[in-house]
């Protein structure tokens, strides 16, 4: 398991949403680079990154951030929202950047997704969001009408073999985690699935090590932030 501690970039700068709710927003740095080079010098090696303007617009908006971030530090970057052509992930590539995550077009563009996959191939990750069950799409804005389950075999299929996967209800709120969930992806997607979504304490990485096996890597963000999680001792605990 590797930790990865989140930037979620919205107008520039670092903030983190509950439940994934555009009104309902905290700024935690001002600078999203600087909070990059925060978390290289408390000892991360990955941090995972969301354009949320770009989530919610389709489009890459915040960018030139994420390779200023890459510039700046030696970190392994993840990153997704906003990613729905094959000139943003050849930028990403460029750019440094070691996993670019597709969200929406796994649903909305299936031609561009299995386009991506067949070109780019481990360099992606698919990144699916649920609620009750649902897949969730546009910067968490819409179901996209696809159980979560029949979404995360279908990306499987496709070749994917990477996925972030997202309890939406918990995402943001510190309301600890459902290891069972990921376990659950885990089995149906045929690899481990990195965890995204109420990582509140230590009690919840050791829950999740209980389950070691479908577990690549977990994220986590508002924690981190607040103080209830010490990067520190997390980095230590995943290894």
């Amino acid at each position: 398991m590797h930790l990865l501690p989140a930037i979620d970039i919205l107008d520039g700068r670092a903030v983190r949403l509950a439940k994934g709710d555009y009104a309902k927003v905290t700024v935690y740095n001002e600078d999203p680079v600087d909070q990059a080079k925060r978390f290289e010098d408390a000892g991360a090696h990955w941090i995972h990154v969301v354009d949320l303007n770009g989530a919610k617009s389709g489009r890459q908006e915040n960018i030139a951030i994420v390779e200023r971030i890459a510039a700046s530090t030696s970190l392994r970057i993840e990153n997704g929202g906003g990613i729905r052509d094959l000139a943003a992930v050849q930028r990403l590539y460029d750019a440094g950047v070691s996993r670019v995550v597709l969200g929406s077009a796994l649903v909305t563009d299936k031609a561009f997704a299995e386009e991506a996959i067949a070109r780019f191939g481990d360099l992606l990750c698919a990144g699916i969001d649920a609620r009750d069950g649902e897949a969730a799409i546009q910067g968490w804005r819409e179901g996209a009408g696809v159980p979560a389950e029949e979404l995360v075999a279908r990306v499987a299929d496709l070749g994917f073999g990477h996925l972030v996967f997202t309890d939406i209800a918990r995402d943001g709120m510190q309301t600890g985690i459902d290891a069972a969930v990921y376990e659950r992806m885990a089995s149906v997607f045929g690899n481990p699935v990195t965890a995204s979504g109420g990582v509140t304490n230590m009690d919840d990485l050791r829950n999740l090590a209980r389950v070691a096996d479908s577990i690549e890597g977990i994220i986590t963000g508002r924690a981190v932030y607040e103080g209830s999680l010490s990067l520190e001792e997390a980095l230590a605990f995943c290894g």
